[in-house]
């Protein structure tokens, strides 16, 4: 490979890389609003139990809906963002494989062309 396949595959691995990390961040976000979602359906059933809250069949079912689509989203996002960070790491781990495999040269020294 020449310099410049090279530097197409490492912009390529770039650029995926920064995809990679962008889900990561929403699956961050994700996160953050299933374990939420779980925390305000367990707390309105709390109350209802402790008579702060008065009861109402159609709250309770809804704080019920709340916490499993919490879990299920949480446990979905999982699986999603340890995904996305093997294939970040794989992605890494390649760009430094290729950036490795350049023939670098230092600055000011002096090329054998004929030019």
């Amino acid at each position: 490979m020449n310099d410049d396949d090279f530097r197409d595959e490492i912009a390529q691995l770039e650029a995926r890389s920064e995809a990679l990390a962008e889900s990561i961040e929403r699956c961050r976000k994700i996160s953050l609003a299933a374990k939420l979602t779980i925390a305000a359906g367990a707390i309105w059933i709390a109350l209802v139990l402790l008579s702060v809250i008065p009861y109402a069949p159609e709250t309770v079912i809804a704080a019920l809906a709340a916490t499993i689509l919490g879990v299920v989203l949480l446990g979905s996002n999982a699986t999603t963002w340890t995904q996305a960070e093997a294939a970040l790491r794989a992605a890494e781990a390649a760009r430094a494989d290729l950036i490795g495999q350049i023939e670098l040269r230092v600055v000011g020294e002096q090329t054998s062309t004929l030019h």
